[in-house]
């Protein structure tokens, strides 16, 4: 029996976009890379501490024989307005329903249809594996690597959710790794408003606005400028690639956005309950960070927006029961407004039980002081 084609027909048959198939052998050229990186400090909390798990898959799966990979394209378009004044911008990874829940049924369908020819054993996971997920995408013949170390399908451009099967399963298989079709293109470097993508095939994670609107660390000042309005992921770098215009759209009625419409209410966000929160939007991919990450960024968002009017729905925020949620609240006012926020945050400290945030505050009236001196 012919079971790679088998599964191949049966992945059309549950509407996966993309399926390739590779080893189980090491990931043994980016061990070196992951070192000096760990060593540089780019390792976010997101990933696999232990570098040999993340590079070979039988540390994982001893009986690993063969890797199925699928892909999903997310690339849709939605337009409708929104009845809000404030909103916030959701990355296509997060305008529908959770797409771990999405690929994870695919999968789970694909292995059943697997074991009525043939009974295996498996593994798989859904972007919380410890194994890097896009360069085995890339082994798989999934696609190649963009300059904004995306994977890109010929198809259906970078918007790919992945998942993977580790099995114990023997498929022939014949490699077509892709080389990089980018050219002399560098708009995604371009577009890139942190500067995470710091040469081709260069990128620093903890500068990335998607990184940085999920992580618990402090966000570094200059950071925060640079996030512009979004509440949760970034599509710049792959908007501005000319590889996900013109190719074939997905048909994948659960990544479109009829709750949130691509956006957050953030004026809702500053003030909804955690249970409110986890009833209307609970769905989505990126409210597995909790409501109070994305009420940060809203808080961000404000402050980007340098709109005076905003400041009303700032000040009350300086009560919140949550400190992190008053530093952000006291940065986005001084940006908004130094002298007036400079009065407002000097009369917070005084009433400010956290001798932490006390001391943050003085840092971000320095911080703009200077700001101000340079720009002098």
């Amino acid at each position: 029996m012919d079971l790679k084609g088998y599964i191949v027909d049966k992945s059309k048959e549950l509407n996966i976009d993309i399926i390739g198939f590779t080893d189980c052998e090491p990931l043994s050229s980016l061990e070196e890379y992951l070192i000096s990186r760990k060593n540089e400090d780019r390792q976010t909390e997101f990933e696999e501490e232990d570098i040999k798990i993340r590079i070979d898959p039988k540390l994982i799966f001893p009986s690993c024989k063969t890797i199925i990979l699928i892909g999903l394209s997310y690339n849709n378009e939605y337009n409708q307005p929104v009845d809000y004044k404030i909103k916030g911008k959701l990355s296509k990874s997060t305008w529908g329903l959770d797409y771990h829940l999405v690929l994870k049924d695919r999968i789970e369908k694909l292995i059943e249809e697997i074991k009525k020819v043939k009974d295996f054993k498996y593994k798989y996971y859904v972007d919380t594996g410890p194994l890097i997920d896009r360069e085995l995408a890339w082994k798989a013949g999934i696609g190649y690597y963009g300059k904004n170390c995306s994977i890109i399908n010929d198809r259906y451009g970078s918007f790919i959710f992945i998942g993977y099967i580790l099995t114990d399963l023997y498929i022939p298989m014949d490699f077509q790794v892709l080389e990089g079709k980018c050219g002399e293109c560098d708009l995604c470097l371009k577009a890139c408003q942190t500067g995470a993508l710091e040469g081709p095939y260069k990128f620093n994670p903890k500068k990335c606005v998607s990184y940085l609107t999920q992580t618990r660390e402090k966000i570094p000042y200059e950071l925060r400028e640079k996030m512009g309005i979004n509440i949760y992921g970034c599509d710049a770098c792959q908007l501005a690639c000319p590889k996900n215009k013109g190719i074939k759209k997905p048909n994948h009625q659960e990544f479109l956005p009829r709750i949130t419409k691509g956006y957050m209410d953030i004026e809702e966000l500053l003030y909804i309950s955690n249970r409110e929160f986890k009833q209307k939007y609970g769905s989505m991919a990126g409210a597995w960070r909790g409501k109070n990450i994305l009420k940060r960024n809203a808080i961000i968002a404000l402050g980007n927006m340098r709109d005076r009017d905003n400041l009303k729905l700032l000040i009350p925020s300086l009560k919140d029961p949550s400190p992190m949620i008053r530093e952000y609240v006291t940065w986005s006012i001084l940006n908004i407004d130094f002298e007036y926020g400079r009065k407002v945050v000097e009369e917070q400290m005084k009433n400010e039980k956290e001798q932490s945030l006390r001391l943050e505050i003085k840092e971000q009236i320095n911080y703009f002081l200077t700001r101000i001196d340079n720009n002098n």
